[in-house]
């Protein structure tokens, strides 16, 4: 008789192999990151990594995934707010938090190489979708606020808040001069000067 799982248990396990699997993407990139090195960074034989992630393209969707649902946990933590220009900011400041992390901009660069795998590309648009999903009332709330501009729609309002986020990001992946944590408040600065009506 097959021993009963520990929900728990197995959740800690899967975020334990998914934590070892994006540092080695970032260290050594899409294709250069093998499941024998996650294996090794995560103390775990073969058989475990294959019982949770059977490719190393589960595990770089498993990434993925987790973050749509952390920028979907974000928007539910921001249900009791008042002020939309402050949680579009709070966004933009969630953001850059997570490009803090050491391995943010070499795991970005690894992503660009996976999205050639189609189920990395479908993770990659849900999370597009999720963040637009999210973003979107604040935008609307914001606007009827008086706080936002009203010049463009909501849609393209989104698409170049994000733009802005994006090439945060992408600078910090790109330019190892640049410091996220220095560039932050110009990102914040930059953001509400765009919102601005």
């Amino acid at each position: 008789m097959p021993r009963p799982v520990d929900p728990e248990q197995h959740l800690q396990r899967r975020l334990h192999i998914i934590d070892a699997a994006l540092t080695c993407f970032a260290a050594n990139g899409f294709d250069g990151t093998s499941t024998a090195a996650i294996c090794r960074l995560a103390g775990i034989g073969s058989g475990t990594l294959f019982h949770y992630f059977p490719t190393k393209v589960d595990v770089m969707v498993a990434i993925l995934e987790l973050g749509a649902e952390e920028t979907k946990e974000f928007f539910n933590s921001q249900a009791s707010q008042q002020d939309a220009v402050d949680v579009l900011l709070a966004y933009a400041d969630h953001e850059a938090d997570n490009a803090q992390d050491q391995r943010a901009n070499s795991f970005i660069r690894a992503v660009v190489v996976a999205a050639s795998h189609a189920r990395v590309a479908t993770a990659l648009t849900e999370h597009q979708r999720q963040v637009r999903t999210g973003l979107t009332p604040w935008v609307e709330r914001g606007r009827e606020q008086g706080g936002i501009r009203t010049d463009l729609s909501v849609e393209r309002t989104i698409s170049w808040m994000l733009a802005l986020i994006d090439g945060f990001l992408s600078q910090t992946a790109e330019w190892p001069a640049f410091d996220p944590s220095r560039e932050r408040v110009v990102l914040r600065e930059t953001i509400s000067r765009f919102l601005a009506p």
